[in-house]
């Protein structure tokens, strides 16, 4: 089901001197030249010939109609594709007709887009047909694109010619500041290379703002925010950009003062008309989370308002069971599942969020609303026991049904005592049916409820089997979704569209760096 929204005459509610501030906050882009380390003609599906033409044969590679050559950057790439092409046999008589296509994985490149039959528009589908009329020829294309393969199929010439791809280069483009990062080595090859190939996916999202997925959707999302944020802090610490990112929310809204789900940034700052519930409540977690790393007065009194306006439009949510109801619950993401009752997830990101407003108000010193806050936040506690907690199965229980999502958003939330947070984690670690966890973003926040519980043992282990099995699927980059037990899922009909490199995957370096080597060096 597509968690999207289409309003008429749409007009989001515009701040210029958040706007503005945001702009002199807008980072410098790094570059750098990435040229290929092979390629290999790709005769079949997820089969790529096993002798590779290596770089110095390139030049002597000819094709003809119908013929291709794959080209392997050796690692992900965010940027701008530049071919050297020239010809061998007669002078062209016609012009050379290409197919480009710009995978992030080789599964990716494999792939038949034509029958593809998403909900998601094709147009995201990284191909494009060329006309060359003469060669030789420098050929550098205009758009930006994320992949480390790429297919050049002939898709038509002269008989009295064949192309040539004399050189490849791809000029990259990121805003992350890699001389600030430390590279982990901490004796564990697993947990170095998920902690590597974590920071990867976070620097090639990191752009002019933090991207979601430098593939697609190619933009700012509150979810993506709060979890690059969280690394970044631990890593690149480019708190500018976190800055920037949170302004940009603050400076377009929707007109009742709601954050919305993501922000268009080209060729002008406009809010989406998306919103997501629990989305615009991390808006306001994300506000405390930076103000905890830098103390930032300023950020406090622009922000503060419009941080406390998602709090006090949720509170508005609460129904006569005294929980979250009506539309708030249809509004929430809290993952890719349809079959995923999201009422008790709905109410426990309030009292999550909550918890971080109250103290965005005592760091503001607005005592009077800290305390209202409190009254909010114990009310709606003793409601969301008295309605989710089923004292017979020790475990949590939204609408019949028990989920992990409920389990591991009640306890971030402190909706229940510590003994009653062990015991629903624990069953959460027992359910293999049902509303199935589906991305990273959920796969982060479960592992996170399980430290705060105290199941560190238990949350490593998801960890390296989570995203270490991602490694052995072939990720240079965390993906956006992904089930080990279905690898070609995808949320919305078909994988072609899939982000192989999603800023919400990037968790695993935080939680290395924050809670398991601490921990080890602890037991050391």
């Amino acid at each position: 089901m597509a968690l999207i929204s289409i309003i008429k005459d749409f007009h989001p509610l515009g701040n210029e001197k958040l706007l503005s501030r945001a702009e002199q906050l807008r980072p410098v882009l790094r570059h750098t030249i990435r040229e290929p380390i092979g390629g290999f003609q790709l005769k079949e599906r997820y089969s790529p010939e096993k002798h590779e033409i290596v770089l110095q044969q390139l030049p002597h590679l000819s094709m003809g109609r119908g013929e291709n050559l794959c080209l392997d950057f050796g690692e992900h790439l965010v940027g701008y594709l530049t071919l050297e092409l020239g010809y061998s046999g007669s002078h062209p008589d016609a012009p050379a007709f290409l197919k480009l296509k710009f995978a992030e994985t080789l599964q990716e490149l494999s792939e038949n887009s034509q029958e593809y039959d998403g909900w998601l528009s094709r147009s995201w589908i990284q191909e494009e047909y060329l006309h060359v009329d003469q060669l030789p020829s420098r050929l550098v294309l205009p758009r930006r694109y994320a992949f480390r393969y790429l297919k050049i199929t002939m898709m038509d010439t002269s008989p009295k010619y064949k192309l040539i791809v004399r050189h490849a280069e791809c000029r990259t483009e990121s805003s992350a500041d890699w001389s600030a990062v430390r590279k982990l080595d901490s004796g564990d090859r697993q947990l170095d290379r998920i902690h590597e190939v974590s920071l990867k996916t976070l620097a090639n999202c990191m752009q002019e703002e933090f991207e979601d997925g430098p593939k697609r959707d190619r933009r700012l999302w509150v979810g993506d925010l709060r979890l690059m944020a969280m690394t970044n802090a631990m890593s690149f610490k480019n708190f500018d950009l976190v800055k920037r990112c949170l302004y940009l929310f603050g400076g377009s809204r929707f007109p009742d003062g709601r954050v919305s789900a993501n922000v268009f940034t080209r060729p002008a700052v406009e809010a989406d008309d998306t919103f997501l519930f629990d989305y615009a409540l991390l808006y306001t977690v994300t506000v405390e989370e930076y103000l905890q790393d830098t103390n930032d007065t300023e950020a406090l009194d622009d922000l503060y308002d419009i941080a406390m306006q998602q709090i006090e439009y949720a509170i508005r949510q609460i129904d006569e069971t005294g929980t979250v109801g009506g539309q708030a619950v249809k509004d929430c993401f809290i993952d890719w599942c349809e079959d995923l009752d999201k009422t008790a997830c709905a109410t426990a990101m309030l009292l999550y969020a909550l918890r971080y407003a109250r103290r965005l108000a005592r760091r503001k010193n607005d005592w009077s609303q800290a305390n209202f806050l409190l009254q909010q936040h114990d009310t709606l506690r003793r409601a969301a026991m008295r309605r989710f907690w089923d004292e017979d199965r020790q475990c949590f229980v939204s609408n019949g049904q028990i989920s992990a999502a409920s389990q591991v958003w009640m306890v971030l939330a402190d909706a229940c005592s510590p003994e009653q947070a062990l015991k629903a984690m624990r069953k959460a670690l027992t359910l293999s049916e049902g509303a199935r966890m589906s991305t990273p973003y959920m796969h982060h926040y479960y592992v996170m409820a399980l430290i705060r519980v105290g199941l560190l043992s238990e949350a490593e282990q998801h960890l390296r089997h989570y995203w270490g099995s991602m490694l052995d699927a072939g990720a240079d980059t965390f993906w956006e979704c992904w089930d080990p037990e279905h690898p070609e899922r995808s949320p919305y009909g078909g994988s072609v569209v899939n982000s192989y490199c999603h800023a919400w995957s990037c968790t695993p370096a935080y939680i290395i760096e924050k809670h398991l080597l601490p921990e080890r060096e602890t037991n050391d």
